[in-house]
């Protein structure tokens, strides 16, 4: 597809996410339902875009319920047992917007995603004008908060005596995350937790460079760890009370494991991506239960062909709390972590998760010739590992008999293809797999 990419539409807003585009893929959305759900985060063209979708649901023949600034989390929840659109590009930068849809709380699969394109494509989705929809206004807020709290009070302890430092970077995040851990009893320290869409405090991925504020404010306080939030609160960054960065593997495998051993299900499954530490299915496989990979981006394409019961689902960084909802949420995590550092602590959480070295890399590659050199790393790669086993169905990922790993995909959004690799040796492991990813590109070009 060329419309969509691994996490719906995104790009500039001069370019790629145009108000004519956003009529037009309001138009496509319309025909699928009656009701709609629109929400938007902070960014300055946000009011326009949202306006564009509206009319092309509206002209379409679908109504829309316009909720206004909220966490993409927010309007997944507000989009069980309808359909929903949220006007965001993430943790992209300030020039940048985007378009996620959503049905019945969960992210359109890439069949779904098809069928948008090709009506965009086609054009003339308008219905007669005597069957165009209207618009109401709503909030959901105060729902959805209250929702995470009462969910994430069941996981853990009452954080009544704990700390927390949350580094908004004046996102959505700030409308969400520091109101539910103060109904869960925590005392909040909130930074930046003003909306702007021009992210003047830093900038809306959050790194360990860009949260650079968070970890001297944690390291300097009593605060017992730190989140930050990317710009609509579907990421979430943990720091701990030295002010380093929890490998986001590691916090993925807390909340795996601990999502594991909580369930009565025979065959509990978490379903993560091909990136994703061996450190992950450790944990899952001591508590009891398993761990099935789906392509980045596809953790709900993975939850609905899963066999057994999902009970986590995640990538890193992203995650889907699948007995809340089917959506991606960064608000109940801070939610449900809080609760479990409340109950045991973030040194006692993180000390049985095995941590290797860990290294991503990229590697230059043109659009056009990705296709061409991953087909022939798939062929190279294990020539050069003969001892690794291979998997090739999101990559090349090639595992080997001490447990180290490594991934070579293509960027879906940048002229790079990346490598991943976990290794006591992991230097060296990235530089001979990165050398025979250069030469592929060469000889495809």
């Amino acid at each position: 597809m060329e419309l969509f990419g691994t996490a719906g539409i995104r790009g500039t807003v001069a370019e790629t996410v145009t108000p004519e585009r956003a009529l037009r893929v309001g138009q496509a959305v319309g025909r699928d339902g009656a009701e709609f759900v629109v929400g938007l985060d902070g960014r300055v063209t946000g009011p326009a875009l949202a306006a564009a979708v509206e009319s092309g649901i509206e002209s379409a023949g679908g109504s829309v319920v316009h909720i206004g600034q909220c966490p993409t989390p927010a309007l997944a929840y507000a989009s069980q047992g309808r359909r929903g659109v949220m006007l965001t590009a993430s943790h992209n930068p300030p020039e940048d917007n985007g378009i996620k849809l959503f049905v019945d709380g969960s992210e359109y699969d890439r069949e779904a995603e098809q069928r948008i394109e090709g009506r965009v494509a086609a054009g003339d989705n308008a219905a007669e004008w005597s069957a165009w929809g209207d618009t109401e206004r709503a909030t959901v807020l105060d729902e959805y908060r209250d929702a995470v709290a009462a969910y994430a009070a069941d996981h853990g302890n009452e954080p009544l005596d704990v700390t927390v430092a949350v580094d908004c970077g004046n996102g959505m995040g700030a409308l969400a995350t520091p109101q539910v851990l103060r109904a869960l009893g925590a005392d909040v320290r909130a930074l930046e937790a003003s909306v702007d869409g021009y992210f003047p405090a830093r900038q809306s991925k959050p790194t360990p460079e860009s949260l650079a504020a968070l970890r001297s404010f944690v390291a300097d306080t009593d605060a017992a760890f730190g989140i930050g939030h990317d710009g609509d609160a579907d990421r979430i960054v943990i720091v701990d009370g030295d002010g380093d960065v929890v490998h986001e593997d590691t916090v993925l495998a807390i909340l795996a494991e601990h999502y594991v051993r909580r369930s009565s299900a025979r065959d509990p499954v978490v379903v993560t991506t091909p990136n994703a530490s061996g450190r992950i299915d450790e944990r899952v496989d001591e508590a009891g239960g398993r761990v099935e990979r789906i392509r980045l981006g596809a953790l709900h394409e993975g939850i609905a062909a899963a066999e057994g019961t999902v009970v986590f689902a995640a990538e890193p960084w992203k995650h889907v709390h699948t007995a809340f909802g089917g959506w991606i949420d960064g608000v109940a995590s801070a939610a449900v972590l809080t609760t479990l550092i409340a109950d045991v602590g973030l040194d006692a959480l993180r000390e049985p998760v095995t941590e290797r070295p860990y290294r991503k890399h990229s590697v230059d590659c043109p659009d056009e010739h990705k296709t061409a050199t991953m087909e022939r790393l798939a062929t190279t790669l294990p020539e050069t590992f003969p001892e690794a086993a291979v998997e090739t169905e999101y990559g090349v990922r090639l595992t080997f008999p001490d447990d180290s790993w490594t991934l070579v995909r293509p960027s879906g959004t940048e002229p790079y293809v990346r490598v991943y690799a976990e290794s006591d040796d992991v230097d060296d492991l990235v530089e001979r797999v990165a050398e025979t990813v250069e030469q592929a590109v060469a000889t495809a070009a």
